[in-house]
């Protein structure tokens, strides 16, 4: 699993000119999924971005997790971050998953982050277009991979 992580004042993604999830304080994940990520993937980036200190304390150090803060979370699925741009001008997306297998991992990675961390999870509709509109904070933006 791939994940872009963007820290959010506010956020929203709306699918034919309807507002399918929108945020304030919190994070906005694109999510990719390759053929060969499961359920150990989903638990490990899952956790991870549950527990990232991407959040200021009072001393305006990066101490403090989307948990902490009481924040949110806006979750888009995007098989183009498997997208390989290395040969031509055209990207190629044969690393991302079919969509049966994305669909089930995806959905399973936001149940994850609401049922084990208790988190509020907003999100796009998968397979979708999806228009994002988003305040990046800081910016801050980190790249978690399940996999090295």
């Amino acid at each position: 699993m791939r994940v872009v992580v963007q820290r959010s004042r506010e956020a929203s993604v709306t699918v034919n000119n309807h507002v399918t999830g929108s945020i304030k304080h919190g994070l906005v994940l694109l999510v990719g999924v390759t053929h060969d990520d499961n359920e150990k993937d989903v638990e490990y980036t899952a956790d991870k971005i549950a527990g990232l200190r991407l959040f200021e304390d009072d001393a305006q150090k990066m101490n403090l997790s989307v948990q902490d803060v009481n924040g949110q979370i806006l979750s888009i699925s995007q098989f183009t971050l498997y997208g390989d741009c290395r040969k031509g001008r055209r990207p190629n997306f044969m690393a991302a998953a079919k969509p049966e297998h994305a669909k089930a991992l995806y959905d399973m990675f936001n149940e994850r982050l609401k049922e084990k961390h208790g988190l509020t999870v907003e999100t796009g509709v998968f397979g979708e277009m999806m228009d994002v509109a988003l305040i990046n904070d800081g910016p801050v933006t980190f790249i978690v991979d399940s996999q090295t």
